[in-house]
């Protein structure tokens, strides 16, 4: 009876290349589809091997799902941290640095934040409970540059906080689902119209002001 080699590949690809392929298949289809509606046969079937040697390669498809948002989650939360730290004088807003560094962590693999916020993921599994920790994670972070950003406005009511934080989620996934439909805008572009978008609001939210 033949085995797979622990370095084999298929088709003459080298077993690592083809694993990134199944990952970069995997996440795009997890992102478009959800955990519940993706099969590991569609998965397969897109990077041309079949569902033995991928279960072979990762085991289950929440072992598949995992090995997809591991990584992500990783890299969004490294790079979010960075953005929030105490910056030079110079430096955009935080705000504008947290955005520029979300696009730049996702650059390449843009579907991996509809992976982490998966609405379809089976309740108490290990893929849910994943998946809750790098949410609470990003959560945390948001609480802090909200409060920080409500502070110097002057509010101190936490449920203006707590109701922001929301919100900026919901900008954050507004923006990302925009940029997945418009693939040649990189993450400086993107950043850039992020500052125009936020300087026009400001202008507009001004206005209004001295009308009343």
């Amino acid at each position: 009876m033949t085995t797979l080699s622990s370095r084999a590949g298929t088709k003459g690809v080298p077993r690592a290349a083809r694993e990134r392929q199944v990952l970069d298949a995997a996440t795009e289809e997890f992102g478009r589809h959800g955990y519940e509606a993706t099969t590991v046969a569609a998965i397969a079937a897109r990077v041309g091997v079949t569902k033995p040697l991928l279960h072979h390669y990762f085991g289950s498809k929440q072992d598949l799902y995992l090995a997809c948002l591991t990584p992500i989650g990783d890299r969004l939360l490294g790079a979010l941290r960075a953005a929030m730290a105490q910056p030079d004088t110079s430096a955009p807003p935080t705000p504008l640095r947290v955005l520029h560094a979300l696009f730049t962590a996702l650059d390449g693999q843009r579907e991996g934040w509809f992976v982490l916020y998966d609405a379809t993921l089976p309740p108490g599994s290990d893929a849910a409970g994943r998946a809750a920790y790098y949410r609470g994670a990003i959560d945390a972070l948001a609480a802090i540059g909200t409060a920080d950003l409500l502070h110097a406005a002057g509010s101190s009511d936490p449920l203006d906080a707590d109701a922001l934080k929301y919100a900026w989620r919901g900008l954050c996934t507004a923006l990302v689902r925009w940029w997945v439909n418009h693939p040649d805008e990189s993450p400086q572009a993107m950043a850039e119209r992020c500052a125009r978008l936020f300087a026009a609001g400001r202008t507009i939210l001004a206005a209004d002001d001295e009308n009343t």
